[in-house]
């Protein structure tokens, strides 16, 4: 890491870069985060660190070099012309990097690409940000569900002049949101206070807010389940180029939050609507509709959601009341009939269980 952050200190676009994002401090104030650049050469690094006195083997296994295909004895490094961010351990070691193509990089080039899993790292069991912010952490603030760690540094930016307490956001390292990371999430002090998702409103967005509703809500969400949805291509890291953007930041997140399962009404609704789009236009279509959206009135929390969501549906599809009453109980008698060659299994079994052994004597212990 000392070397990446090194080659920042003189690498004056992606410096100039981050300052345009909003992120200059990061550039300056070394830690917590210790942002660095890895330089466009093809072996920089691995030059470095094979003069540091480290074999082919240790760099390989620590992902920071690979062999080429075609001459398997060359090495190069994977990181190249790329902002990098640290991603550690619980414990606060860089185990590995997220990497960032730098300002100049071609559309073909990949944004970002990610430390490949090793003997210390596997990037489904880590959220970045979360070592760097133990403090408001621990002093149960708020956390916060965003895509990538520019957005990360975006939310504790807006927060670092605030005396109060407010919102921290972490975020998958380079992956979708895995069992493991929604784990850490609802055991986070704050989650208490609710956990909120923060992601563009375009396809990955959405589809990443439905895939965090159906993880986080599972067996039962520690707190209130939130989305803040910013318009597409505007993410909290594009707040801080705003005039005033800290807050509006702030606003967004504390205050303009909805609850989650609203968010994923809406985004089944408008997935539908994108296939056909006159499904709304007829009443088949509308009951249509009702039927692939009644199944979410029973992930709701509680009555009221429920009662919520219903209304939500009636709304959005000009639906009846009564029919979505009558798809609920539809979908409810579905669901009761396949249940129930399983509570017969179980019921044989039960009643197997409690027969008397061949070789046991009625109320006699053997």
């Amino acid at each position: 890491m000392t070397y990446y952050r090194g080659q920042l200190a003189h690498a004056d676009g992606p410096r100039a870069y981050l300052t345009e994002r909003g992120l200059g401090v990061v550039v300056q104030r070394e830690w917590p985060w210790r942002i660095g650049y890895a330089p466009p050469g093809w072996s920089s690094l691995t030059h470095h660190l094979r003069a540091a006195g480290f074999t082919d083997e240790e760099l390989i296994g620590a992902g920071l070099s690979a062999r080429t295909r075609g001459d398997p004895g060359r090495l190069i490094d994977v990181f190249r012309d790329r902002i990098v961010f640290p991603v550690r351990d619980p414990a606060g070691h860089a185990v590995a990097f997220l990497g960032r193509a730098g300002p100049g990089a071609g559309d073909n080039v990949p944004k970002y690409i990610n430390s490949a899993e090793t003997a210390i790292y596997e990037k489904g069991r880590l959220l970045f940000g979360v070592a760097e912010q133990q403090d408001r952490l621990d002093a149960r603030w708020t956390p916060v569900l965003v895509e990538g760690p520019a957005d990360v540094l975006a939310v504790w930016l807006s927060y670092s002049r605030s005396g109060r307490a407010g919102a921290v956001a972490v975020a998958p390292c380079g992956t979708t949101l895995t069992d493991h990371q929604s784990a850490i999430l609802r055991e986070l002090p704050g989650a208490a206070n609710g956990i909120v998702a923060a992601f563009d409103a375009d396809p990955a967005g959405r589809d990443a807010v439905n895939r965090a509703w159906q993880l986080l809500r599972q067996p039962r969400p520690p707190g209130p389940l939130l989305v803040t949805e910013f318009v597409a291509g505007a993410d909290p890291a594009d707040q801080l180029r705003r005039p005033n953007g800290r807050a509006q930041l702030r606003t967004a997140l504390q205050r303009r939050a909805r609850p989650m399962l609203d968010a994923v009404v809406d985004h089944r609704l408008a997935r539908l609507v994108e296939r056909h789009s006159r499904l709304l236009e007829d009443i088949d279509g509308r009951c249509a509709a009702v039927r692939a959206l009644v199944p979410l009135v029973f992930e709701a929390m509680s009555t009221d959601e429920a009662v919520r969501v219903g209304r939500r549906i009636v709304t959005h599809t000009g639906a009846g009341v009564d029919t979505v009453v009558i798809a609920a109980l539809v979908h409810l008698e579905d669901a009761l009939h396949d249940l129930r060659p399983h509570v017969e299994v179980a019921a044989m079994a039960r009643a197997r269980l409690a027969r008397p052994h061949p070789n046991q004597v009625p109320g006699v212990n053997n």
